[in-house]
């Protein structure tokens, strides 16, 4: 089973939006990137939701029983991630990539370095982006990576603007990195969760946060995303535990 195909869409996604953003003359317009924005999220409800259905059956009461201990999950799996404090691990690597951006901005020669360093950090670090290495991994499902790839082409379209072309080589680190965490989930965790029937539960809760992630692509509120990633421990545990 090949597990790498979101983290090549992933990083060849990058490198096309290095090509687009050297190649337009002028920014995205306004009212393109408000298009994009309602594209981008529609496709991740879609995707999150199909994620989840795809890995609950049976009867009724067998399905509200599955979907309710991914509920349970996310939400338990929120304040655990809450207690470790994932999130401000994650807002303090974001910090380190927007000041880097900020800094660009105001000086007309940025770091070559500096590019690459902000833009490996900020695709690398987006919670859609380890759920969906995790559900390639586990059962294939690319999708979720593929999604990003656009979202990471229109970035790096600007990036690339600011930061010259060496930025694209962020590329290579993103698609290391997701690789890895496929095969690691294929080669270490799958046999464990297909031994025991957990792997749906990981992906139910993969679903349900990726359908959280749109709240955050629409600006409905501010959401700590790097809390609920602890669901997918917590979701196969559960499973276990009321079986």
């Amino acid at each position: 089973m090949i597990t790498t195909t979101g983290a090549f869409l992933n990083a060849l996604g990058i490198l096309l939006g290095a090509i687009l953003g050297l190649a337009l003359r002028k920014p995205v317009s306004l009212r393109t990137q408000v298009f994009f924005r309602s594209a981008i999220g529609a496709f991740t409800v879609f995707l999150g939701l199909r994620l989840i259905f795809e890995h609950v059956g049976g009867g009724f009461f067998l399905l509200m029983k599955q979907l309710s201990i991914g509920l349970g999950a996310v939400i338990l799996g929120f304040w655990l991630g809450k207690l470790f404090g994932f999130q401000k691990s994650s807002n303090r690597i974001g910090r380190i990539a927007a000041n880097t951006i900020a800094a660009a901005q105001k000086n007309s020669r940025p770091k070559i370095a500096d590019g690459f360093n902000a833009c490996v950090i900020l695709f690398c670090a987006a919670p859609l982006g380890i759920i969906g290495a995790i559900a390639d991994g586990l059962v294939n499902y690319f999708y979720l990576l593929a999604l990003k790839a656009f979202m990471d082409m229109l970035a790096m379209a600007s990036f690339v603007r600011l930061f010259r072309w060496p930025s694209a080589l962020s590329a290579i680190p993103v698609f290391v990195f997701f690789s890895l965490i496929s095969e690691l989930c294929r080669i270490y965790a799958l046999p464990f969760l297909d031994a025991h029937g957990l792997t749906h539960s990981v992906c139910v809760a993969g679903g349900m946060i990726s359908c959280i992630v749109t709240v955050v692509i629409f600006e409905v509120r501010k959401v700590e995303l790097a809390n609920y990633l602890p669901a997918l421990a917590v979701a196969p545990l559960l499973t276990f535990l009321f079986r």
